[in-house]
C-alpha cells in the first residue's frame, strides 16, 4: 500500500463557493436503495466563463465572510461580492430542484458555480431523468469513484546548481506561487510547512484568496504565510453513510499520510532533517521550497472518496487562485461514452485551465500493460514514475561465507562479531506450536518464545503475504525482537510472495529483510544444515548457523537511474471505453516517483511502518506529480504570464532522453523480477522523457495552445457536439474548424492510424534571444519524415511555423517511435516524440 495504493475519494460541505444547499427533509423509514448522487450541469456559463483570468482580481472573486464566524480562519480582508454571486447561484438550483421536484424528497450537496454551473444532488434515477429534461439542464452525469494513483531527488534533478540558482537560490525558490493539492490533507504542525524558518519576508500572494476551515483537529493558527488555505470535502461520501470522523477527520487534516507527503515533495520548506526510528536519512526540501501551499482533502484512509467532491475541490481551487493544482488522483475506471475526456473532473480541469491554472495528475499506478493510463486530456499535465540513483542496500554475510542482499533502514550488527541464528519456529515456548498458530513464525507476539533460546541472537520471522495485506508488520515484529532481547531480527520470503516489490522498511534493531524467495531458500538451507538433534529424540541440542548483518542506513548513489517503473501506468492514451487509440501522447513525461522520503503526518495511518514518524519513503505516480507541481511553480515564478500549456511544453520539450550513465532511459516490462525485465523506453512509456528542471527555466522556444484550441480538438470527435454543449455550454458551430489530437500545438505528434499520408503542423515561439535552429529528425519505423524548414532563424517574440510530413510505407499495427530535434546556436534543445500506431500504405494488406 505505501503510496502505490487505492483510494476512493470523498469531499465535505464546508465551501463558501460551493455552497452546501439546504437540506430537504427525509422520512426516517424511506427507502434510499435506489438513490445516487448526480453531478447537474446547467447550460449558463459558470462565472469563470465569464469573467476568465479575473480570478486574479481579488476584488471580484473572494471568499466572503461565513455564516458561522468560527467556521473559518483568514487572515487577510475578503470581499463580500463572491458571497452575493455564489449565493444568487445556489438559490437558482434550489430553485430549479423545488419546481422540478416539486414536493418530492432530495438532497443537494453542493452548488458549483466558478468552473461549472451546476450542482450535486442525491435523487433516484427518476428524479434524475426528470432534471434531465429540463430546458435549462445541459447534462447529468452518475457520481463515481475515483483513486490515488524529499531528501535527495532535488540533488538529482540538479535544483542547487541549476534551477535554485536561476531563482536566486532555494530562500526564494517558488515565492509568489500558490500550488493546490486535492488528497488527503496535511498536518499543520510539520515544520516542512512552517513559515518561520527564514528571516526573510514572506507575504501571502495578492491573488489569491483561500481561507482555512477552523475546527477541533485544524484550530484557529493552523494556517500561516506557508499554509495559506485548508479546507475539506465530503459531501457525496456522507450521503453514502460511510463517512466516520472520528476516523477520517471532519477537517482538512490529514490522517492519513499521503497528502502531507504529496504537498512535502512540491512545496516543504528547505533544510528539514529526515529522523527516522532514531536514525538520520539528511535533509528534506520540496522543489519550489518557498511556494505557498492551499490543501483541499477530498481523499480518505477508511475509503477514499468520489467525483462529485473532487470536482467542488477544483472548482475551489481554482477559485482561490491557485497558480498550480496537483491531482495524485485517478478514476477507478475509464469514464464511459464517446471519449474519456468527457468526465466531470477532466471538464472541471479544462476550465481551471481556462483560468490560468496549470493542472498535474498522476498517470496511475496499473502499469506496465499498455493502454493502462489513467489520466486522458491533453490539457492536463500527466507524469508517470522513474526511480532516482539513490538506493538503501542491505546484505547479511552468513557463516559459511555466502552473502545475501535484502532491503531494511536498519543498522547492521558488529562486523567483527557473527551471531547465532535462531528460527521463530524452533524457539515457541511449550503452550505454542505451530498447530494452534500457524502465524507464530511471523513474529508478531513475543509471549509465543522462549526468551533463554532467543536473547542474543538474531531471530528469524518469515515474510508473507499477510504482511503485504497489513495483518502482520515488520514493526510489531521489531517489537517483538526487543522484548526478548535479540541482537536483531532476519525476515526470509515466503515462497508464496511471488514479484512482490518491498521498499526500504525502517527497523530500529539490526534487521534485513531477503526479498528474494530464491535467497531466502540459501538461507533457510544454510541453517537448517547447521542445527545439531539429537539422535534419538530429535530435539535441537545446538544453532550452528550464524551471520552478520551489514547494516541499510547508508545510500548508495551509483545506480543506474532514471528507468521507469513497472508499476507507472503506459500509453497510448485511450480514447475511449473500447480502447480505441487517442492522437495524444501519455504520459507528458516521468519524475522521480520510487523510494521518496518527504513529510508525514502525525497521525498518518496509510503506512503502519512509519506511524507515529515525521517522514516516510513513499513509491508511486503519486510521488511524482507532485515533483512537477513544484518545478512547474519555478517556471511559473521566473515567466509570471506563461498559459498552461506553455509551462507544459517548457518542461515536455527539455525533457532528458538518457539515464546518469549515458545509455537510453530504461522502462521495467514486469512487476515481478523487473530489473529483469526491462527494454528502453518509448514515448507510451516516459512521453517525452525524465524531467531536467535546469533546462526547463530556460527552454527557447515553447508550443502554446489555447482554450478555444482545445475545444475545437472535443468538437472534432465524431458525435461530440452535444456533448460539448452539455458540459461548456458551448456550441460547436461557433468554432470555424475543429481539429483532431495530432493537430493539437502540443510539444510531441502522435497519429494513431496513419492512412498514406499525413502533413501535420507545429508553431513554435522564441521567448529568448534570436537564434537560428537546425532541425534533425529519426522516423518510426514503417514510416517516413520530413521537417520544412530544416533549418530557420527566429528572432525573440516571433513565431516559426514547422511542417511535418508523414508516409507510410509498410502496413503494421504495432506501434513505432521517432523524434525531431530543434538544435539552437544559443545552446537550446528541444525534442518531439513521434509515435505512429498503425500504419496502412495504398496496398491495404496488413503485417503484424
Amino acid at each position: 500500500m505505501e503510496g502505490i495504493y487505492l483510494v476512493h475519494l470523498m469531499v465535505m460541505v464546508l465551501s463558501l463557493g460551493l455552497l452546501a444547499g439546504a437540506l430537504c427533509q427525509v422520512d426516517d423509514g424511506s427507502d434510499n436503495e435506489t438513490t445516487a448522487v448526480y453531478i447537474i450541469t446547467l447550460k449558463q456559463a459558470p462565472a469563470s466563463h465569464y469573467y476568465g483570468k479575473l480570478r486574479k482580481n481579488t476584488n471580484v472573486f473572494k471568499h466572503g465572510v461565513p455564516r458561522n464566524p468560527n467556521q473559518f480562519h483568514n487572515r487577510r480582508d475578503n470581499s463580500r461580492s463572491n458571497w452575493s454571486s455564489s449565493s444568487y447561484v445556489a438559490r437558482v438550483h434550489d430553485s430549479l430542484l423545488r419546481r422540478v421536484l416539486r414536493g418530492e424528497k432530495y438532497l443537494k450537496l453542493y452548488s458549483y458555480h466558478y468552473l461549472i454551473n451546476g450542482f450535486a444532488v442525491l435523487v433516484t434515477p427518476e428524479q434524475a431523468s426528470k432534471l434531465s429534461r429540463r430546458r435549462e439542464v445541459a447534462n447529468v452525469a452518475l457520481d463515481f469513484s475515483v483513486r490515488t494513483a524529499t531528501t535527495h531527488t532535488p540533488q538529482f534533478l540538479g535544483l542547487p546548481q541549476g534551477a535554485w540558482v536561476k531563482a536566486g537560490g532555494y530562500e526564494t525558490a517558488g515565492e509568489g506561487i500558490v500550488i493546490g493539492f486535492v488528497d488527503t490533507g496535511i498536518d499543520p504542525t510539520h515544520p516542512s510547512f512552517a513559515d518561520d524558518i527564514s528571516l526573510n519576508s514572506y507575504p501571502v500572494p495578492s491573488h489569491f484568496s483561500g481561507v482555512c476551515e477552523v475546527t477541533r483537529d485544524f484550530p484557529s493558527g493552523s494556517c500561516n504565510r506557508k499554509l495559506i488555505g485548508a479546507r475539506h470535502f465530503a459531501a457525496s461520501a456522507i450521503t453514502r453513510g460511510i463517512f466516520n470522523s472520528s476516523q477520517d477527520y471532519a477537517s482538512p487534516f490529514d490522517g492519513d499520510g499521503h497528502g502531507t507527503h504529496t504537498a512535502s515533495v512540491a512545496a516543504g520548506n528547505h533544510g528539514i532533517p529526515v529522523i527516522v526510528a532514531g536514525h538520520c536519512f539528511g535533509n528534506a526540501s520540496g522543489m519550489a521550497p518557498r511556494a505557498h501551499v492551499s490543501v483541499y482533502k477530498a481523499l480518505y484512509k477508511s475509503f477514499g472518496g468520489f467525483a462529485a467532491d473532487v470536482v467542488a475541490a477544483i472548482d475551489q481551487a481554482a477559485q482561490d487562485g491557485v497558480d498550480v493544482l496537483s491531482l495524485s488522483i485517478t478514476p477507478n475506471r475509464r469514464p464511459p461514452g464517446i471519449a474519456t475526456f468527457f468526465n466531470p473532473i477532466d471538464m472541471a480541469l479544462l476550465s481551471a485551465v481556462k483560468a490560468g491554472v496549470f493542472t498535474v495528475q498522476a498517470a496511475g499506478n496499473t502499469g506496465p500493460s499498455p493502454k493502462s493510463m489513467s489520466s486522458f486530456s491533453p490539457w492536463i499535465f500527466t507524469v508517470g514514475a522513474a526511480s532516482h540513483d539513490r538506493v538503501y542496500s542491505n546484505s547479511i554475510i552468513l557463516g559459511n561465507n555466502v552473502t545475501i542482499h535484502g532491503v531494511g533502514l536498519a543498522p547492521g550488527t558488529d562486523e567483527d562479531t557473527m551471531l547465532t541464528l535462531v528460527s521463530a519456529l524452533h524457539a515457541v515456548n511449550n503452550e505454542t506450536t505451530v498447530t494452534t498458530d500457524m502465524y507464530v513464525g511471523e513474529c508478531q507476539d513475543s509471549s509465543n518464545f522462549n526468551q533463554d533460546f532467543i536473547k542474543g541472537n538474531l531471530l528469524i520471522c518469515s515474510y508473507s503475504i499477510r504482511f503485504v495485506l497489513g495483518l502482520s508488520t515488520i514493526k510489531q515484529a521489531v517489537e517483538t525482537a526487543k522484548n526478548l532481547s535479540a541482537a536483531g531480527v532476519v525476515f526470509y520470503m515466503d515462497p508464496f510472495v511471488i514479484g512482490f516489490q518491498l521498499n526500504p522498511i525502517p527497523m530500529s534493531v539490526p534487521g534485513i529483510i531477503i526479498p528474494s524467495p530464491d535467497d531466502s531458500k540459501v538461507l533457510l538451507q544454510y541453517y537448517n544444515s547447521s542445527l545439531e538433534r539429537n539422535e534419538t529424540t530429535k530435539q535441537i541440542t545446538k544453532f550452528g548457523a550464524v551471520a552478520s548483518i551489514l547494516g541499510g542506513l547508508k545510500a548508495n548513489y551509483s545506480n543506474s537511474a532514471p528507468k521507469v517503473m513497472y508499476y507507472s501506468a503506459r500509453g497510448p492514451d485511450p480514447e475511449d471505453s473500447f480502447l480505441d487509440d487517442a492522437d495524444i501522447l501519455k504520459p507528458n513525461l516521468v519524475a522521480p516517483g520510487n523510494s521518496i522520503w518527504a513529510a508525514w503526518s502525525s497521525l498518518g495511518t496509510d503506512s503502519v511502518e512509519f506511524q507515529g514518524e515525521n517522514f516516510a519513503m513513499m513509491s508511486g505516480t503519486s510521488m511524482a506529480a507532485p515533483h512537477i507541481a513544484g518545478l512547474a511553480a519555478l517556471i511559473k515564478q521566473k515567466f509570471p504570464s506563461f498559459s498552461p500549456s506553455a509551462i507544459a511544453s517548457a518542461l515536455s520539450s527539455t525533457a532528458s532522453l538518457y539515464d546518469n550513465n549515458g545509455g537510453p532511459i530504461m522502462a521495467q516490462r514486469a512487476y515481478a523480477n523487473p530489473d529483469l525485465n526491462q527494454s528502453p523506453a518509448t514515448p507510451f512509456d516516459m512521453g517525452s522523457g525524465f524531467v531536467n528542471a535546469t533546462a526547463a527555466l530556460d527552454p527557447g522556444l515553447i508550443f502554446d495552445s489555447s482554450y478555444d484550441d482545445y475545444m475545437s480538438f472535443l468538437c472534432g470527435i465524431n458525435g461530440s457536439s452535444p456533448v460539448v454543449l452539455n458540459y461548456t455550454g458551448k456550441n460547436c458551430l461557433s468554432y470555424n474548424s475543429t481539429i483532431n489530437g495530432t493537430d493539437l500545438n502540443l510539444p510531441s505528434i502522435t497519429i494513431a492510424k496513419l492512412y498514406q499520408s499525413r502533413t501535420v503542423q507545429r508553431s513554435v515561439t522564441n521567448i529568448a534571444g534570436n537564434e537560428t535552429y537546425k532541425v534533425g529528425w529519426s522516423a518510426p519505423y514503417g514510416v517516413t519524415v520530413k521537417v520544412v524548414p530544416a533549418r530557420f532563424s527566429i528572432a525573440s517574440g516571433e513565431r516559426q511555423v514547422l511542417s511535418v510530413f508523414f508516409d507510410a510505407i509498410m502496413n503494421s499495427s504495432i506501434a513505432s517511435h521517432g523524434r525531431i530535434g530543434l538544435f539552437g546556436d544559443q545552446g537550446h534543445v528541444l525534442n518531439i516524440p513521434l509515435s505512429v500506431i498503425v500504419k496502412v500504405t495504398y496496398n491495404t494488406t496488413t503485417n503484424g
